[in-house]
Order: C-alpha cells, then sequence, then structure tokens
C-alpha cells in the first residue's frame, strides 16, 4: 500500500501507531522531515502555514507514537528550540492492519491522499514556467483495467521493480548519489491501484 525500499528504511503501522498519524498536518509534518532532513517547529511552521505551536504539539504526538525523535546532533548548533528527524523513510501499512484498524486507516490514507493532491495542485501551478525539456517528462492519466485480484498484486509489483531501476532522491539520512546529472530534478511518481468493485457503487 504506502510503499518501500530498503529494509531498515521501512516503519510497519499497526494499530496503535497508525493514530499517530490520522491527522493531515502530521502527515505532512513527517513527509517533510523524511524529504528534507531534520527541521524545527518554528521552520516547519514557516512552510506549512501554522503557528509554532500547532506544529510543535503535532511533532510531539508523531513523537510519541515513534515517528521522529529530537535530533541531538542539531541540538548543539545554537539556539534552544528543539530539533526533530524521521525515524524512517517509509511507512508501511498492510490489508490486516487497515481491516484491523479500519477507522485509523482511514483516516490516515485520506491525510496521505490530500498531500498527494497538494502536489499535484502545486505542480498545476508551476507548468506554465517549466522548461521546454520536461514538456515529455510529466504526466497525468488513468487507465480502467480488469484485473482479478492476483493479478492486482503483480502490476504492483512490475510498477514497483520499474520504479526501482531509477535514481532515488535521497532522503534524511541518506548519501547523495555523486553520479546525479546536473541537469536531473526531483520528480514525484505516486502509484494508486483503486479497485472498483462491483456493488459497491462504483461504475
Amino acid at each position: 500500500m504506502v510503499e518501500e525500499r530498503a529494509e531498515p528504511e521501512r516503519q510497519v503501522l499497526d494499530p496503535h501507531n497508525l493514530r499517530g498519524l490520522a491527522h493531515p498536518l502530521r502527515v505532512r509534518l513527517l513527509g517533510l522531515l523524511r524529504d528534507d532532513g531534520p527541521s524545527t517547529a518554528t521552520k516547519l511552521a514557516e512552510r506549512v502555514g501554522q503557528s509554532s505551536g500547532a506544529t510543535s504539539y503535532h511533532l510531539r504526538q508523531l513523537a510519541a507514537y515513534g515517528f521522529v525523535v529530537e535530533d541531538a546532533d542539531q541540538a548543539g548548533s545554537g539556539g534552544r528550540e528543539r530539533w526533530w528527524k524521521a525515524v524512517s523513510q517509509h511507512s508501511v501499512l498492510t490489508g490486516a492492519t487497515v481491516r484491523e484498524a479500519s477507522g485509523e486507516a482511514e483516516g490516515f490514507l485520506r491525510a496521505l491522499a490530500a498531500e498527494h493532491f497538494q502536489q499535484v495542485d502545486a505542480f498545476l501551478a508551476e507548468l506554465p514556467t517549466i522548461p521546454a525539456a520536461w514538456d515529455e517528462g510529466w504526466a497525468l492519466s488513468d487507465s480502467v483495467l480488469r484485473l482479478t485480484p492476483a493479478e492486482a498484486v503483480r502490476l504492483q509489483s512490475d510498477l514497483r521493480d520499474v520504479v526501482r531501476r531509477y535514481r532515488h532522491e535521497a532522503g534524511a539520512g541518506d548519501t547523495a548519489d555523486e553520479d546525479v546529472p546536473p541537469e536531473a530534478e526531483r520528480v514525484a511518481v505516486q502509484l494508486q491501484l483503486l479497485p472498483r468493485l462491483r456493488g459497491s457503487g462504483s461504475p
């Protein structure tokens, strides 16, 4: 469901810690710490348009559920404000956990979907200014397939294999790839498989 890479970077969600992500702002804050590295409540507040009191509260909640910790390396760099860093680079949500904690899972997934929409919305706002070299390098598309559950699992696996073949952005704590070409930019890849089951009201 929520994709993974290397084993040490994975954080498996369960019915308990899932409660810590059932809020859109926490999903956003965790994503920023994972993508951009350690930060403070004040700096993150500027990024998300919230008060530092709100971001501080939600960072403490993320810490209580094991998603972030204080960054001791940054703490000694001056100032008294806490620095926070993500514990892992990816969250893994299994179907079994969704069934066991459906309410918390839905809250988290809706927050994640909202974050994905914000990324698309930001891209569309910048589209008129994107260099011509990228004209064929972006896509918003969908296809409706006829799949069995086993085929859907295989399709997910195939798509993940394709993504893994390409250069990944160095996340917090990662070592940057020295072979990155100067023209390379960050590219977000969103994977969605949405079964439209008969009898569920879907067309």
